[in-house]
């Protein structure tokens, strides 16, 4: 048994004041205590959060982060950066997938997530077929999250057709190939692997609707069921307007609106991006308790479109927040972003906050905390008994932290300045960053500066 003791710890009841936090050897709080004594603990050297988890991750994406930045001839958009990233991950192999992952995870923990759900379609060698260990590059992803101390649910991607209707794969998705059964082997042997590792979690992620007809994504929610019917289930949904205009051609329906109508969409449900949706289907999507996985800065990025997050929230709304593309990797730089954003949109300010929760910072950061341990099928939503010990502790000293307490804190965090503050990470009880650095940060770089190099030489 370990015992922390924080001065000040945002709790599930609110701010709190000398808190204990006793942690069991497999990294579970036992016992959480406010006005407490600091006998026998480890000291947190300044205000403590809850670590958030990262809904939406495409690991291999940071290493070409940056690279997609150039004007083209045509219409820059989504599909012409998609092309690029079809070029790109061609050439990543088993190594290569290890090294980034292992260096994002490191990165990911510094931005304040101590979670992450990897959406994990690249499967195949790069000719297309299987590797002699099926599930090798799901292993590498493991490996990845082992070797920073992240805490991972792994979501093996369904990707069957490239278009609504069933159209056949274009070549640039060859390695993304699967079946259901394919894709339930990879789930249960992740299963297994999860009944001793308490830092791993699994789901499925069907990729979308123009990749997943409706008779397999079907008999994919079957297969997850019989292995685990309260695992979580993520698919893309409705990020570009053509999405939303193929999927009308094709059915006759928009893409949340055919999902409500097919599928019982609950909390295990993450519908990422679900960026283009009606004044009903945003409320329909609210009132069923399904996670919204939101990713602003990729969102961005790729010139996606904003969120109806005002409405969302009004009608009691749950949502997460992912890195994606990983053009970010600041669970700060996310939340401040989806806010800006709204602000934008709307032309007025403080669009999270609600009655009971005043303050943008903490309602926004709560949204996320709760959002993300349900898409993560995780037991990692707060400093709270039967959670993992997964928490952040920033650096009181931080010029836009300095003096401040409680809500305030927060809010300063998240609107206040560019300056990392978050200065040592724990994650199920073990400190893995310590004075803004990785136990193993020069290792993992090095390898990935490695990666990188090969993976965008031109020559």
């Amino acid at each position: 048994m370990t015992a922390f003791f924080a001065a000040e710890a945002l709790l599930p009841t609110g701010w709190a004041r000398d808190v204990r936090i006793e942690v069991d050897a497999g990294g579970a709080i036992t016992e959480v205590l406010g006005d407490a004594s600091a006998r026998g603990a480890e000291r947190l050297r300044g205000p403590t959060l809850p670590g958030l988890c990262d809904v939406h991750c495409h690991a291999f994406q940071r290493a070409m982060a940056g690279l997609a930045e150039q004007r083209t001839n045509g219409d820059a958009n989504f599909w012409s950066w998609r092309d690029l990233m079809y070029a790109f991950v061609d050439r990543v192999e088993p190594d290569d997938l290890q090294a980034i992952a292992s260096q994002l995870y490191v990165e990911l923990l510094k931005g304040g997530f101590t979670s992450v759900c990897e959406f994990h379609y690249l499967h195949h060698a790069r000719d297309g077929r299987p590797y002699a260990n099926a599930a090798e590059m799901s292993d590498r992803i493991v490996a990845a999250a082992a070797a920073s101390g992240i805490g991972l649910t792994l979501l093996p991607v369904l990707y069957m057709a490239s278009d609504f209707g069933g159209q056949p794969l274009q070549p640039g998705q060859r390695r993304f190939a699967g079946t259901p059964e394919r894709v339930g082997r990879l789930i249960e042997r992740l299963s297994e692997a999860a009944r001793s590792n308490p830092t791993l979690g699994f789901g499925v992620a069907p990729h979308s609707l123009r990749a997943v007809p409706p008779a397999e994504l079907a008999e994919c929610v079957r297969m997850l069921d019989a292995i685990d019917a309260t695992a979580p289930i993520h698919i893309h949904v409705a990020e570009q307007a053509k999405e939303v205009e193929d999927c009308l051609a094709w059915s006759r329906r928009r893409p949340v609106e055919w999902l409500e109508e097919h599928h019982e969409l609950t909390s295990r449900w993450c519908l990422v991006h679900a960026t283009h949706m009606t004044e009903a289907e945003t409320e329909r999507l609210a009132y069923c308790g399904a996670i919204a996985g939101l990713c602003p800065t990729t969102e961005a990025n790729l010139g996606d479109g904003w969120f109806p997050l005002a409405q969302y929230l009004e009608a009691s709304g749950s949502f997460g927040i992912g890195s994606d593309s990983n053009v970010s990797v600041s669970a700060i730089e996310e939340l401040r972003w989806l806010e800006y954003g709204q602000r934008l949109a709307q032309r007025r300010r403080t669009i999270a906050a609600t009655a009971t929760t005043r303050s943008v910072g903490r309602a926004l950061y709560q949204y996320a905390l709760a959002g993300g341990a349900k898409a993560a099928g995780r037991p990692i939503a707060g400093i709270a008994p039967h959670q993992r010990a997964d928490f952040l502790v920033l650096d009181a000293e931080a010029p836009f932290l300095v003096t401040k307490a409680g809500d305030a804190l927060i809010d300063g965090l998240i609107f206040g300045g560019n300056a990392n503050p978050i200065r040592d990470v724990f994650v199920g009880g073990h400190a893995l960053i310590t004075d803004w650095r990785h136990f193993d940060e020069a290792q993992i770089f090095a390898d990935f500066k490695r990666t990188v190099a090969r993976l965008q030489c031109t020559e």
